[in-house]
């Protein structure tokens, strides 16, 4: 019987590249299916370097508190490959796509491709929106993969809106090794005629978004020109030139995440469906769940490892933004309940470590490197991110495993401590893996 598994690994080998960004195999392939992705709900397309899982989760929530039936794009998964194919219920609940019908999918697109040449995402992708365009729904939230401009994903030529999250510096190796270049590539989602909500910005990105939007003719809601989000008394407030809405706190925990819903607030003010529902607006926000964001492991095996009153958080980020976003986070909670702090830290080969990890000099009182189990590119050795780590004048040493990593530091201080698990998404993915005993599905 096929599975998943065998069918995603057998699309692996279909090109020699992980990533290779085009278009044209795609649109191939997309034609000999019938052109799915002209067949699906309005959609709302979403690009950036980082908030782009937030602020999408975000706009779930608030689609789906006002009765909507939401399909939703994400990616990399954590655990298992279905979580990027969340398909909208009757009861306007989204859910990863079961097993029986993402083999269905894979297959049918499998056979379709006939072996041509091409990539596991650009097929998993046009795999996706036949299943999209074969269950019923309001909206589909798309968030790109990489990038903008070659990604997969911008074969919709008519969404109802797109969104560009915060541009920084990331995937340098294939979007380009300065801002302006990065924020051409996530400005390649712009299209004619239709709106983009446009998050706060460096005036390097911006400067690019904007030049894109006026060669392309795309209207832009710009952040601190056509709206603003900022926390006050408690609360988050979002103001427009129409609206000054008062609303709660965002359920998702740091301060980078006002700007990121704030960016959803004002996208869901561009939907008809939520424009006049400051309700379901609200209760969005109250209860919007992104995994291994600022994520409290509060029980299971990997928290069972700390002393009591000790708390263990989890992080997907990887890049210097993040890394910065991340520290403020923790300087935050440092300032509300004082604990020492502590990282676990695991990295991919080709990100920009020190970058990462500087932020966090004078923050943290030590770092604990760990491997990434089965990564689908080189991570750094835990001793090679001890030697980042010691280089940015931070105090490291290197384990085998993320619970050798835990006891370690409870044996170093067994007071009631703050740990960060963080640094990648697929590290993030093996720790919930854990938390669940279960495997990781290949990525």
């Amino acid at each position: 019987m096929q599975t998943s598994d065998k069918l995603l690994a057998d699309l692996k080998l279909l090109h020699p590249k992980l990533i290779d960004l085009s278009l044209g195999r795609i649109e191939r392939l997309l034609e000999k299916l019938g052109r799915p992705h002209e067949k699906l709900p309005p959609v709302v397309h979403i690009a950036g370097t980082n908030g782009k899982g937030s602020t999408t989760a975000f706009l779930k929530a608030m689609l789906s508190a006002a009765g909507l039936r939401v399909h939703v794009y994400t990616s990399p998964h954590l655990v298992r490959f279905h979580e990027r194919i969340e398909l909208a219920g009757v009861d306007c609940v989204s859910r990863p796509i079961g097993e029986d019908q993402l083999v269905d999918v894979l297959t049918r697109t499998q056979a379709v491709n006939d072996g041509d040449d091409i990539t596991q995402f650009e097929i998993t992708t046009a795999a996706a929106f036949l299943a999209y365009a074969e269950t019923p729904a309001d909206v589909l939230l798309l968030e790109v993969g990489l990038g903008g401009r070659l990604d997969a994903t911008n074969v919709i030529e008519r969404p109802a809106l797109t969104v560009i999250t915060p541009v920084s510096m990331d995937h340098a190796e294939k979007l380009g090794s300065t801002i302006a270049k990065i924020a051409g590539e996530k400005a390649g989602i712009l299209k004619r005629g239709v709106t983009c909500v446009v998050a706060q910005q460096s005036d390097e990105a911006m400067d690019v978004i904007c030049q894109t939007a006026d060669r392309v003719g795309a209207k832009l809601i710009i952040w601190g020109q056509d709206f603003d989000a900022f926390e006050q008394n408690g609360r988050l407030v979002v103001q427009t030139e129409t609206h000054v809405l008062d609303l709660p706190l965002p359920a998702l925990v740091g301060r980078h995440q006002i700007v990121n819903a704030g960016t959803a607030v004002a996208a869901a003010l561009q939907l008809g469906e939520l424009r006049q529902n400051e309700v379901a607006i609200e209760r969005g926000l109250v209860t919007a769940k992104w995994p291994a964001r600022m994520q409290r492991l509060d029980s299971g095996p990997l928290p069972e490892l700390l002393g009591r009153n000790s708390e263990l958080w989890l992080d997907g980020g990887h890049n210097p933004s993040a890394g910065i976003a991340l520290a403020q986070t923790l300087a935050d909670l440092e300032e509300r309940s004082p604990k020492p702090v502590y990282l676990i830290c695991g990295m991919m080969g080709l990100k920009d470590a020190a970058g990462f990890l500087s932020p966090f000099r004078g923050l943290v009182r030590h770092i604990v490197t760990v491997p990434i189990p089965g990564a689908h590119e080189a991570p750094f050795t835990p001793e090679a991110l001890v030697e980042v780590a010691l280089r940015a004048d931070l105090s490291a040493d290197s384990a085998v495993d993320v619970e050798s990593a835990l006891k370690r530091i409870e044996l170093l201080d067994a007071s009631p401590k703050r740990v960060l698990i963080c640094g990648s998404l697929y590290l993030a993915g093996h720790v919930l893996a854990r938390q669940e005993g279960v495997e990781v599905q290949g990525n």
